[in-house]
């Protein structure tokens, strides 16, 4: 317990020390994992009312991908995102492979399933009486689908906190795509793993409780968001 207690002292010192590295390294991982976040709530919401409400040839299937997709493994996404950006890849043209751009493309890929599917689940679970009335009471397609959106909004706010602590903890897709570079692509999860490594276990100690507060404090920011909305 004295050990723990240590490198919870410790991540306040550097916290309030303003430690250059750790603040980046802070700052590149709220950034990273935001904009996968942030990403994956554009595509994967109107993606999940898709699926959700219509009807085509395949849908089974892409519904069973995303629902697959919920549990793919981050170093899998790591190593096929690799394996498409390195220099004799598809897309190593692009000069991706050991960026913060990479990371954000894996992030992207494995929060995306989450958003979707849970999105989907939670349309799924309206009355679809409540569908044909806003058919009924002549809505356009656009306000058709604001009114279902509006419907499931904390279902999708719970997607949003899925997705985030998702790509927030995942360390196999940032290190394969990342390389985990000092002061360019070094986020949490990779410098944790480092330092481990090293057997500097303080170290890694204190990485990890500032990575649980910057965690908590997202999620709970949006769980206040989603309680506020639930009131309305």
């Amino acid at each position: 317990m004295d050990f723990i207690g240590q490198g919870f002292i410790k991540a306040l010192q550097l916290l309030l020390s303003g430690d250059k590295e750790v603040y980046s390294i802070a700052l590149l991982t709220i950034k990273v994992s935001g904009t996968a976040t942030l990403i994956s709530l554009i595509l994967g919401v109107p993606m999940g009312l898709y699926f959700a409400v219509a009807r085509f040839r395949g849908r089974e299937f892409m519904v069973g991908a995303v629902n697959a997709g919920m549990g793919l493994p981050p170093t899998v996404v790591g190593l096929w995102v690799a394996l498409f950006f390195w220099r004799r890849g598809p897309l190593g043209f692009l000069g991706l492979m050991y960026t913060p751009a990479a990371m954000v493309i894996a992030q992207t890929i494995i929060a995306l399933p989450l958003v979707a599917g849970l999105t989907m689940s939670a349309v799924q679970q309206l009355s679809p009486k409540l569908r044909l009335q806003i058919l009924a009471l002549g809505a356009s397609p656009l306000q058709f689908w604001w009114l279902i959106l509006h419907e499931v909004r904390l279902g999708v706010l719970a997607a949003v906190m899925a997705g985030f602590g998702r790509v927030i903890a995942e360390v196999g897709a940032s290190m394969a795509v990342g390389g985990n570079v000092r002061w360019y692509s070094r986020v949490l999860t990779t410098s944790i793993v480092l330092e481990v490594n090293k057997g500097n276990f303080s170290l890694a100690l204190a990485l990890s409780f500032i990575l649980l507060f910057i965690s908590y404090g997202v999620t709970y920011w949006l769980t206040v968001l989603q309680q506020r909305r639930r009131q309305v």
